[in-house]
């Protein structure tokens, strides 16, 4: 599979699995604060990629629908906290 792409497209497919984590915090942290602002339909739609988000950091799915379920922007900020911090101590 290797063969099929040009170096610099390596490295680069690299860079992004490398950076898998910290790319989805970052994402993250953009729809918490989408979240905040965000009512209705558009609310949902923001769930959805939080959703994804969470899976992509491989949180509990129990956790996850527990979050859905209080629908509170400030309970996923806390948890993004302590993943970001969890991820300071590992560095």
């Amino acid at each position: 599979m290797a063969g099929n792409y040009s170096k610099h497209q390596q490295n680069i497919i690299k860079n992004y699995y490398d950076n898998k984590d910290a790319i989805a915090i970052q994402k993250l942290q953009e729809n918490v604060t989408e979240l905040y602002l965000a009512s209705g339909k558009k609310r949902a739609t923001v769930w959805k990629r939080i959703i994804g988000h969470l899976e992509k950091l491989n949180i509990k799915k129990d956790q996850i629908d527990h979050l859905v379920s209080k629908d509170d922007a400030t309970l996923v900020a806390t948890l993004l906290e302590k993943i970001m911090a969890k991820q300071d101590q590992t560095k």
